[in-house]
């Protein structure tokens, strides 16, 4: 398929860019239709929230409030009403609005405050925020600010007008793709190799965002899939398609022709991907255990998005590798490649000293890497899931405003009042007793409507307070039963709580789900059983050192003023479920590309402490340059304005980092080291039931050269030794190519010794096999000139030819 692609670029091309811009006419043309279906069933706020749709229909849309202000006198002035209530009028009047009750009519003295400086008007839709025209919306904003002067501040807050103040979307986005572009400029240095991942990734996430929009006109698409579709896409697509250019340009840099180490490249790391892109899946798939049914749109949008992003990797990515060629090099590598020749594979720099290191102090790396992740997880312990509200917004923005002049005015729990919803008799009764409990600030029941009594409370703390939970337990579980009220507490406070503790109760499941089936996977592709249960166990405490980082941050409120973001406050209750999901899938797709080649080493030599100091120093470089790129592109999502984004893109920012630059760039290899051999053990009975799954196959090492005519580039020569010493005659020692090819056999000497041809510089296979005696093989790195490599017939060997 690669070869395919490469070969007829221009189709494919063409495909891509026709499926984007076809895909987006579709999408601009007909519109979005996101649909929040957030239903908690069984749960006490839904029976309220049916209830009160039943009983009061118009009551049930979104209800938002305006909230005006006079800094000297009384809001009941003249001057004020003249200017306040034309404006109510005019909402009211608005095709939409399903009612106004404000200050001014009958029954509206208890909307202004004790100092008669503070008034409000709550303005009910006829739909749910999301289903509300953002037309309308901005109307009503313009409408009521227009009323404010000089003397008379005017805000307006609820969920519906927290849709319009969001910044324009595609800020956080562009300054991503620009941070990644700078990171993938410094580790290319060539401006077509920087441009390619950012290619794919805009085509991968271009078309899954448009084919969202199109679904939300067939399913129920919460407009969070979009954002995490964007988040998530972006990530992924940008790092596969730089696992592949990697691989592409490494093989360049050996000698190999253009096409041939695009098609190698594809067929190594391309399949890594595949099956990366498969565990973000699957990774993301584990949502729906929880029965969480508005999950089911995110699960939907953010998995079609990866598979775009996937498919445009192994397919738009070579057919972009045959238009470049080998400009995906920069100028000096291309000149020194003409003017020196290939380069040797070899690893070096930093990344093979700090392998060097991990193998030779492995103990110390995986303390100090412990402590850190522990630290770091230690906020976790104070975790407490609860409603996000405006209260957190910006401090500039008009939601955040009205929400601070309500809780100046009215107590702190007024932006989060509890509707307790009684049908048939009783209550009477019930308003008696829930004003004489601890923590209500007010009390107030509508008349009753179809048998249906609403009764507002107002808790005398904040939505966010741990004593309003309290308080919504109290009413639950004491004052309603003792009064013999059919009575259920509901309200936004209510719900969010509610939301909270079924999280809770399922994410066990979750947990057990996702990283059961990570386990499955490792196994079938790694052939053990060690390394799955070092990746779950990896993966449980980078998950607990990112919620402790996110409980720093967002609920203690470490950073936020540097960050720009609003006060502290609870984690929303829907991000443990949605960023376990994200930083598992991207774990496993860092766990895969490290162990990968540390496994293939293993199959080569059986030497555990090389496989992992060779998988280390091959693959920490692009794993920390793919980790840099998801880092800033998580970060920009800070950027979105929206609080719920920017606590995932912190969230997931830190897990990524923690996992790449701390746990597999240190804590894993160190573990693999202490634990040996071990790491590879498989039970033989279940080895043989087990499919055989090769994530990443071999690939040829160098170009196959044929020898000078006037001899060989090189030879490789050396003796053949029992573990005794003994020199060993006749044996057979074979150079292959690291793909498998035979390049050259001879026998040894009576001595013991040989020579084998080399063709030219790279790395090779040579094996060493002789009766009654084990095999031995081992990978020799050749420069310019000959190489002396003694081989020991060891036992527990493999017969590397055969």
């Amino acid at each position: 398929m690669a070869r395919w692609c490469y070969r007829h670029r221009l189709v494919v091309l063409l495909l891509w860019v026709g499926a984007l811009f076809g895909l987006g006419f579709s999408a601009t043309g007909t519109g979005t239709n996101y649909a929040e279906v957030f239903s908690l069933p069984n749960t006490d706020s839904k029976s309220a929230y049916d209830l009160m749709q039943k009983a009061f229909p118009q009551r049930s849309g979104d209800v938002d409030t305006v909230v005006w202000r006079v800094d000297e006198g009384s809001v009941r002035d003249d001057a004020v009403r003249s200017r306040v209530e034309p404006a109510l009028r005019e909402i009211a009047g608005m095709e939409g609005v399903g009612e106004v009750a404000g200050p001014y009519g009958d029954g509206g003295a208890a909307r202004i405050s004790e100092d008669g400086r503070t008034a409000y008007a709550q303005v009910t839709f006829a739909e749910q925020a999301n289903a509300v025209p953002k037309e309308l919306v901005q109307d009503v904003v313009d409408t009521a600010q227009a009323a404010g002067t000089d003397g008379l501040q005017v805000e307006l807050g609820g969920q519906a007008v927290a849709r319009v103040q969001e910044p324009p979307t595609g800020t956080a986005e562009l300054v991503g793709i620009g941070a990644a572009a700078v990171v993938l400029f410094l580790a290319f240095g060539s401006l077509f190799a920087m441009l390619l991942p950012i290619l794919v990734a805009v085509f991968g996430v271009g078309t899954g965002m448009f084919s969202v929009q199109l679904l939300s006109h067939v399913t129920n698409v919460p407009e969070l899939a979009s954002l995490l579709s964007t988040l998530i896409g972006l990530g992924v697509g940008i790092d596969y398609a730089l696992f592949i250019v990697m691989r592409h340009r490494r093989g360049l840099l050996r000698g190999m022709d253009p096409e041939e180490s695009a098609v190698t490249a594809l067929n190594t790391s391309g399949r890594a991907v595949l099956f990366a892109g498969g565990t973000v899946c699957i990774a993301l798939a584990g949502m729906l255990v929880t029965n969480l049914r508005f999950l089911d749109g995110v699960v939907l949008g953010t998995s079609l998005t990866v598979v775009l992003s996937v498919l445009a990797a192994i397919t738009l990515l070579p057919a972009m590798l045959g238009f470049l060629g080998k400009r995906v090099l920069s100028r000096r590598q291309r000149r020194n490649l003409a003017e020196q020749g290939p380069e040797p594979e070899r690893a070096g720099g930093l990344a093979a000293r700090w392998s060097a290191t991990v193998q030779r102090r492995p103990r110390s790396v995986a303390a100090l890497g412990l402590a850190v992740m522990v630290v770091l997880a230690l906020p976790v312990l104070s975790l407490r899931l609860g409603t996000v509200d405006q209260g957190n917004d910006e401090a500039s923005s008009t939601t955040r405003q009205a929400y601070d002049l309500l809780a100046e005015g009215f107590g702190p729990g007024f932006n989060g009042p509890l509707q307790v919803v009684v049908a048939g008799d009783g209550a009477d009764g019930l308003v008696a007793a829930i004003r004489d409990t601890e923590g209500v600030a007010q009390v107030a029941a509508a008349p009753p409507a179809n048998g249906v009594t609403v009764i507002q409370v107002v808790p005398a703390t904040s939505p966010q307070a741990v004593e309003t939970d309290r308080l919504i337990d109290t009413l639950r579980e004491d004052v309603i039963p003792e009064e013999e009220a059919r009575a259920h507490v509901g309200g936004v406070t209510a719900v969010s709580k509610d939301f909270a503790a079924v999280t809770g109760d399922r994410l066990p499941y979750f947990v057990a789900t996702i990283i059961g089936l990570g386990f499955l996977l490792l196994t079938v592709a790694f052939r053990s059983l060690v390394v799955p249960l070092t990746a779950a166990v990896m993966n449980l405490i980078a998950a607990a050192a990112s919620f402790g980082a996110l409980v720093a941050i967002f609920q203690w409120g470490w950073g936020l003023d540097l960050l720009g973001l609003g006060k502290e406050g609870p984690i929303a209750a829907f991000l443990p479920i949605i960023m376990l999901s994200l930083l598992f899938g991207l774990s496993m797709d860092y766990q895969v590309f490290l162990v990968s080649r540390m496994h293939e080493e293993w199959v080569h030599t059986k030497d555990n402490a090389r496989a992992v100091r060779v998988g280390l120093a091959e693959t920490s470089r692009v794993i920390n340059s793919a980790a840099l790129i998801m880092v800033c592109v998580f970060l920009a999502f800070v950027l979105s304005g929206d609080y719920g984004a920017a606590m995932a893109g912190v969230g997931l920012a830190a897990a990524v980092a923690l996992d790449a630059f701390i746990l597999r760039t240190a804590l894993v290899p160190a573990v693999m080291h202490l634990l040996g051999r071990a790491n590879w053990w498989l039970p033989a009975g279940l080895d043989k039931r087990l499919p055989h799954l090769a994530v990443e196959p071999r690939e040829e090492s160098a170009p196959e050269r044929a020898p000078e005519p006037d001899g060989p580039a090189s030879v490789i020569h050396g003796f053949v030794r029992t573990p005794d010493g003994e020199r060993v005659a006749d044996a057979t020692v074979t150079l292959l190519s690291r793909g498998g090819r035979q390049l050259d056999r001879v026998t040894t000497l009576a001595d013991g010794s040989y020579i084998v041809a080399v063709p030219g510089p790279g790395t090779y296979l040579v094996a060493a096999a002789a009766e009654s005696h084990p095999s031995r093989a081992g990978h020799v790195l050749v420069a310019d000139g000959p190489v002396v490599h003694d081989l020991e017939l060891a036992e527990g060997e493999v017969d590397a030819v055969n």
